[in-house]
């Protein structure tokens, strides 16, 4: 009886000092998980100004899944990503470039960011045609690399 009462003491106290350094540990990863996510965040745009199909199509993880006007979009592979048409669809409504607009973060975990976004189409002249909100789900994949895997967005 009186070794069960030490066990749970020795349990209580165990917890009591271990959960502020798991708590730290678990603000660290998501910190790190946050910042690695922004940072291939900024890697899709740029890579998606760059009009460089197999730039871009690096900085997503796969399968890759797009939700946009009423369709669900899967690429299975870099290279099938980048066979696609995407840049001509683009500038035949007169697109040039895009920008963030905001991004926030709204669920976080070690290997994985949700992040709402709403970015900004732009024409040759830096003139606005578009801006849109999106849902962006960015992973870390096995190897270790951050990448958007997920898109849901309100744009065409």
């Amino acid at each position: 009886m009186v070794n069960s009462l030490i066990q749970k003491l020795a349990l209580c106290l165990a917890l009591m000092f271990a959960t502020p350094a798991l708590i730290a540990q678990a603000q660290d990863e998501h910190e790190v998980a946050i910042a690695s996510a922004m940072a291939a965040l900024d890697e899709f745009m740029l890579t998606f100004n760059s009009r460089d199909p197999v730039a871009w199509a690096g900085s997503l993880n796969y399968p890759h899944v797009r939700f946009a006007s009423g369709t669900v979009t899967i690429w299975n592979s870099a290279e099938e990503f980048a066979a696609g048409e995407s840049f001509e669809r683009l500038a035949a409504v007169g697109w040039d470039h895009s920008h963030w607009l905001s991004r926030e973060v709204v669920l976080v975990s070690p290997g994985k960011v949700h992040v709402n976004t709403v970015f900004q189409r732009f024409n040759a002249n830096n003139e606005p045609i578009g801006t849109y909100e999106s849902l962006y789900i960015v992973t870390r994949d096995a190897n270790g690399h951050w990448g958007t895997q997920a898109r849901s967005s309100l744009a065409p």
